[in-house]
């Protein structure tokens, strides 16, 4: 089996490279907060001072990492990936990052000999635990048949969608459509609320209609019990719509929907609420109908 490098060991990177391990592969794993690699090498990994150690010491390197500069500085900056590959390796960016981003780091890739995919995913700290999470991948079939092996041992639904870059832009319209969505069962169950109503049955009811969302099942339950713990957190996918807002500007798509997610979210972290989980929109919503959290 090939060996593995995992970057990036936060809410989603540590369960997925928990997964990999579990799936029988030697992983070299680094992380900015060292609480995250001593608990993995405590299970069987092996731990790296910087990128391009991870890089140096395996097959494959997977980056799971917050935003497009993260990735910029840990792949091509100093001590980065790219000053450790040689050629024939892989590189995967499981990161939500521009799609430019995802294009500038496949060619500088490129140029040293070495595959690289972009595959962000969808599912949540639930569904990187579970290990079935959905994920979108841009890249060459070749290196997209190399990964799909690995990606399998952390997904379920793993989907080929184009060329570079183009797992990004798959993404930023998964953001939107989790983002709007959010927005939705907020104001429902917050109406709810505001007419007396119990959200949680109304919540029980809409669950067995055309309403149904894997959002309202999760999110829907997470407003109504308060618990705002950060399973994906607001200020990300703030930063996300902002990637779908600003590619939308490039190629002239009016997003006024997402434009509008996208203030409310501002307004919460304007509030100093950004590192709450993102269903904690409905704590605005709710803000503006005049009720208490």
């Amino acid at each position: 089996m090939e060996r593995i490098g995992f970057i990036g060991l936060g809410i989603m990177g540590k369960p997925m490279a928990k997964n990999l391990m579990k799936a029988g592969y030697t992983l070299v794993v680094h992380n900015r907060s060292r609480a995250s690699v001593e608990e993995l090498c405590s299970q069987g990994a092996q731990g790296a001072t910087c990128p391009k150690e991870v890089a140096e010491r395996t097959d494959v390197v997977i980056t799971m990492l917050p935003d497009s500069p993260d990735v910029e500085e840990v792949v091509l900056g100093p001590k980065g990936v790219i000053e450790g590959t040689r050629e024939g390796m892989l590189f995967i960016d499981m990161s939500t990052v521009a799609p430019s981003t995802a294009i500038k780091v496949h060619d500088a890739l490129k140029e040293k000999g070495v595959s690289s995919l972009d595959a962000p995913v969808s599912g949540g700290e639930i569904g990187a635990k579970e290990g079935t999470l959905s994920i979108m991948v841009g890249g060459e079939r070749e290196a997209f048949d190399r990964a799909l092996p690995i990606l399998k041992a952390m997904g379920k639904n793993i989907v080929l969608i184009g060329g570079p870059g183009a797992g990004q832009v798959a993404k930023a319209c998964n953001q939107i459509i989790v983002a709007l969505t959010i927005q939705a069962v907020a104001e429902a169950l917050t109406l709810a609320r505001k007419c007396g109503v119990d959200p949680a049955k109304v919540r029980e009811a809409l669950l067995g209609g055309f309403a149904q969302s894997r959002i309202l099942e999760v999110h829907g339950k997470r407003m109504i019990e308060r618990t705002f713990e950060p399973g994906f957190r607001l200020r990300l996918h703030r930063k996300d719509l902002n990637i779908a807002l600003q590619t939308a500007k490039e190629t002239k798509v009016a997003l006024l929907a997402t434009a509008q997610a996208a203030e409310l979210m501002d307004a919460l972290l304007a509030q100093g609420k950004g590192e709450l989980d993102h269903s904690g929109l409905a704590i605005l919503i709710e803000q503006m109908a005049g009720i208490g959290s």
